[in-house]
């Protein structure tokens, strides 16, 4: 906890960038690992580690940063199923179920498969197994590739996950959006393509992550619309320490049009370094008057905070929470 406030950090990854794991005869993979390792770099200010070069993290190392240096009680390993650089993915499935499997209790396990990999049904086949065998209680999804990317409404590619996601008890379906890992196009990850999918499941809940930068706005207005949607604040968080006008405006933008109750604390954990310095800004955060008063921004709240920091994800996997 930070000041007696459940943390469930739904956003934690142990990634895969090791030499062994770039894909052999990708010929943009060591630019894109040095783009993602640049993130850590530039961030290290804030969280004070030599982490930005540590190309594979360990449940052991993961562990450390997240519940020993950092007040968090529940923390999700996802998945990121980039294959076009990455040979096992860049968050590759064992390593996240290795973290899970290493904190009962604390630690839980969100899955990941994409139809533009191997297809449909090794995709199919490969949920089944997370979700029975590694005791997925998520599944993250990556829709923008540099050669196989897909839509998210697409009915033959798309939906026969969801359907089978929910045949086995997972209601919770994640989305990276925005943002690029790569040198894949940007529009790919729009998040425009979760309207459809968003109607035609009612009973199931879509996250976005990244608040879908650079769309953030079409992601404000899709989530205001659809109240099966909620938003993580993923990476956009980890630039409150060091540019605090621009999330205090975005959270603004979120907290006036979508509300508290569908937004979720995600801290990008390892890459961006240990939560505990992202917790102790949020906690400290404030919307400043002036854009309260030119936007109508409401002020946030300690009530607020304690939503987002962790009851609307508990809420979301059935944890219990003091």
């Amino acid at each position: 906890m930070i000041d007696d406030i459940f943390v469930f950090d739904l956003v934690v990854h142990l990634h895969d960038m090791s030499d062994a794991n770039l894909l052999a005869g990708a010929p943009w993979a060591s630019r894109v690992r040095e783009l993602s390792l640049g993130l850590g770099d530039g961030l290290r200010a804030v969280h004070g580690h030599d982490l930005d070069h540590a190309t594979r993290v360990s449940a052991q190392t993961m562990g450390r940063l997240v519940f020993d240096e950092s007040p968090t009680d529940v923390a999700m390993a996802q998945v990121v199923p980039v294959f076009d650089w990455y040979d096992d993915w860049w968050a590759p499935v064992e390593l996240q179920a290795a973290f899970a499997r290493a904190f009962p209790g604390r630690a839980l396990f969100c899955g990941g498969v994409d139809p533009g990999h191997r297809g449909v049904a090794a995709a199919l086949q490969h949920l089944d197994y997370q979700v029975r065998e590694l005791g997925a209680v998520s599944l993250k999804f990556y829709n923008g590739h540099v050669e196989r990317g897909w839509r998210c409404d697409d009915e033959k590619l798309a939906y026969p996950l969801y359907e089978r996601a929910r045949q086995l008890g997972v209601t919770v379906l994640q989305f990276h959006k925005g943002n690029p890992f790569g040198v894949e196009d940007v529009e790919q990850l729009r998040p425009n393509d979760l309207q459809r999918a968003a109607r035609d499941f009612p009973d199931l809940t879509f996250v976005i992550h990244h608040l879908a930068t650079p769309y953030f706005d079409e992601c404000v207005n899709i989530a205001a619309r659809f109240p099966n949607i909620h938003l993580a604040l993923s990476a956009a968080v980890n630039f409150l320490p060091f540019r605090p006008r621009l999330f205090q405006r975005q959270l603004g933008e979120l907290l006036a049009a979508v509300g508290a109750e569908r937004l979720l604390w995600g801290s990008e954990a390892t890459l961006a370094g240990p939560p505990a310095p992202y917790l102790r800004a949020f906690m400290d955060l404030r919307i400043a008057d002036d854009l309260r008063e030119g936007y109508g921004y409401p002020q946030i709240t300690r009530e607020d905070k304690r939503l987002i920091l962790g009851l609307n994800a508990a809420r979301l996997f059935g944890v219990a929470a003091p």
